[in-house]
């Protein structure tokens, strides 16, 4: 069933608020996901430099030291730990080597999300849980989306939750079910993307980064989903300054959306939104089917 909520700040006095709205928004999807839960922050970061998520099932042993360790392997770093979780923060151009360092240096790490505005919390359990575990209330930033997980045709994982990223910056969240995904991430592997799951929603977020990488924008890349995925799908989306919402031509899974002067905002039900600020002055609708809706920061400015 899952839950999906997005919300895309226009005002930029809510931005300090940002983490508390989208939390009760998240939690208030419990029962369309009690099994796992995940959120995306855009936040930004310094000039000149990028942020790495990473995972551990093992996080005393993982994290101890890792700043350290980093820097013998010639990368100056500062390591934040949230729970099970860890933010790296280090120079934009060191980007790539430190996930190369990490596959030597800390082999039992996983990858939740990098790039220089986007921080990607995700666990198993109870989405209040997520939400205390990772302090996501006091974060602050320009969009974020978040998901609740009832999983239907893969196990419960941290690697299973959404949301997932496959590119800089780059995620996705997702209620449906896909049904070429098996062909699709064969085309894509032989493309160059890599897996982490067998989760139909993790070849979508792929399809994605792999269509920006050839130039498109995020509303280009969800119109040609609409002809080159096949099954059931609302997917909401974020890149470093966008947000983008589509769902299948059937349109089957739930959703609705709210806007004002202040933010965009999106929930799988209606209950999701009924805390935002002015919302009973918002105009709200039901996203239509095969239609792309697509907001952009960079755009708007």
């Amino acid at each position: 069933m899952c839950g999906i909520v997005g919300l895309f700040l226009k005002d930029k006095s809510l931005e300090p608020q940002l983490g508390n709205l989208l939390s009760d928004m998240l939690i208030t999807m419990t029962d369309r996901g009690p099994d796992s839960a995940g959120i995306a922050i855009y936040g930004g970061s310094a000039e000149g430099k990028a942020k790495i998520t990473i995972q551990s099932s093992n996080p005393e042993a993982d994290f101890e030291g890792l700043a350290v360790d980093l820097e013998k392997a010639g990368i100056k770093a500062h390591v934040w730990i949230k729970s099970t979780h860890a933010v790296i923060e280090l120079d934009a151009s060191k980007l790539g080597a430190v996930r190369e360092a990490l596959e030597r240096i800390r082999p039992a790490v996983r990858l939740m999300g990098s790039g220089e505005s986007v921080e990607i919390y995700k666990e198993i359990g109870l989405p209040k849980d997520v939400v205390k575990r990772f302090d996501v209330r006091a974060m602050s930033g320009t969009h974020g989306i978040g998901h609740t997980r009832m999983a239907t045709e893969s196990a419960v994982t941290t690697l299973g939750a959404h949301p997932f990223s496959t590119g800089v910056d780059q995620c996705l969240v997702h209620n449906g079910s896909l049904s070429n995904h098996n062909n699709l991430r064969r085309q894509l592997i032989r493309e160059g993307m890599t897996f982490e799951t067998q989760n139909d929603s993790e070849v979508a977020a792929a399809y994605l980064t792999a269509e920006m990488a050839k130039g498109k924008d995020l509303g280009e890349a969800l119109t040609g989903a609409l002809d080159d995925l096949d099954g059931f799908f609302t997917f909401v989306v974020g890149t470093k300054s966008g947000f983008g919402v589509v769902r299948d031509p059937i349109a089957c899974k739930p959703a609705v959306m709210a806007e004002t002067d202040q933010y965009v905002a999106f929930g799988s039900e209606y209950r999701a939104l009924v805390n935002l600020p002015g919302i009973e002055n918002a105009r709200v609708w039901e996203p239509e089917p095969a239609t792309v809706y697509f907001w952009d920061h960079d755009k708007a400015a």
